[in-house]
């Protein structure tokens, strides 16, 4: 692992996770709340949505069932993450269900705003983009990384971006494209990554 110790995260399980972003849409008066605050009560709302939804919808395909089912040696994924991040709640739930798989996958969350030193080791192209999926073997090495999102969204995203539009309109288009993909690519790519894995690791043999 690169300048950091996994004990030393405050890691969060997929259940307190969700249950944290429950807590934050739990407001009985959100006239209360400043405007920063306001919109992160927003996001979290439309953020616990695609969550639920995910959760009922997403399947994964008998292939990527059997390849999970071939990983032997436990691995320890960390995801970095926070509760109003519309690109987390796309995807997180598809990882999750990944996770579930595998009996050898120790599945983690830490937020970024709580782990700035963590995050800063794994930025995108400089920025602090979440979520971001680092696996790590039993001896805390990096064994791959994944995100902020699928390759086919982030190039939705680099090519609305060098247009100079809005971002509220860039999200928007993102998460079109996030409805109709149902967490078909997230899950092509992590099989992906677990097979080179195997690969790698029957080749060592």
């Amino acid at each position: 692992m690169r300048n950091n110790e996994l004990i030393n995260l405050g890691f969060l399980t997929y259940s307190e996770l969700r249950n944290e972003l429950t807590r934050q849409i739990s407001i009985s008066d959100v006239s209360v709340l400043n405007e920063i605050d306001r919109k992160r009560y927003d996001l979290c709302r439309l953020n616990y949505q695609r969550t639920t939804r995910l959760e009922k919808t997403f399947i994964p395909e008998d292939e990527t069932i059997q390849i999970f089912s071939l990983i032997d040696k436990i691995q320890t994924w960390v995801v970095i993450t926070e509760t109003w991040c519309g690109d987390s709640a796309q995807n997180i739930p598809v990882i999750a269900k990944l996770a579930r798989l595998s009996d050898k996958i120790n599945l983690k969350f830490v937020l970024r705003e709580l782990n700035p030193e963590f995050m800063n080791t794994y930025l995108t192209n400089g920025a602090r983009s979440i979520p971001k999926l680092i696996a790590f073997d039993d001896n805390e090495k990096e064994i791959f990384s994944w995100g902020p999102r699928p390759e086919a969204a982030q190039k939705i995203y680099a090519d609305l971006k060098s247009t100079g539009l809005e971002k509220s309109f860039i999200n928007k288009e993102l998460h079109f494209w996030y409805g109709r993909n149902r967490g078909k690519e997230v899950e092509r790519e992590m099989k992906e990554l677990i097979e080179k894995i195997l690969s790698a690791s029957t080749v060592k043999l």
